[in-house]
């Protein structure tokens, strides 16, 4: 009895889940707070070939700063969002769906128009919300979730 119990063990033991591997936030801090201030969060957590992306906002990395009009901004979020992906040997096509939280609805044409520029493949499912504010006076703060694809 002793035998199949413990290849039961080792059998649970290889179907456990997924690997979990946890990013901290690498972007910039919003000004005001100390670019070595740890978040209490996980900027990205990889999930076997999962990726979820925490919050990342249109924060300059040299002066920690929203851009100074839309398009700029939708490019800085854009930036940051890739280096996440990428970080996690990802690239932008393997994003399934985006959220996207703006300050300004009006912003929505121009936010479109530098975020396609992102993908050579089919777009992911997203959805664009307005809000009251944004951490720091950001402009756009962008949460995702990406399933890496096998290749070749």
């Amino acid at each position: 009895m002793r035998g199949p119990a413990i290849a039961a063990l080792m059998l649970l033991g290889a179907c456990s889940g997924p690997r979990v591997t946890h990013f901290d936030p690498a972007g910039p801090k919003p000004a005001g707070i100390a670019a070595d201030a740890r978040a209490p969060f996980s900027a990205s957590v990889l999930a076997g070939d999962t990726l979820y992306l925490a919050g990342v906002l249109d924060l300059d990395p040299a002066t920690r700063r929203p851009g100074t009009n839309a398009p700029e901004s939708a490019r800085l979020v854009m930036e940051a969002l890739k280096r996440s992906v990428e970080a996690a040997g990802m690239t932008m096509d393997d994003l399934v769906w985006v959220q996207v939280f703006a300050t300004d609805l009006s912003s929505f044409d121009d936010f479109g128009a530098v975020y396609s520029g992102y993908f050579t493949g089919p777009l992911p499912a997203r959805s664009f919300v307005g809000v009251a504010g944004l951490m720091g006076g950001a402009r756009f703060e962008v949460n995702g979730i990406a399933v890496r694809r096998r290749r070749g």
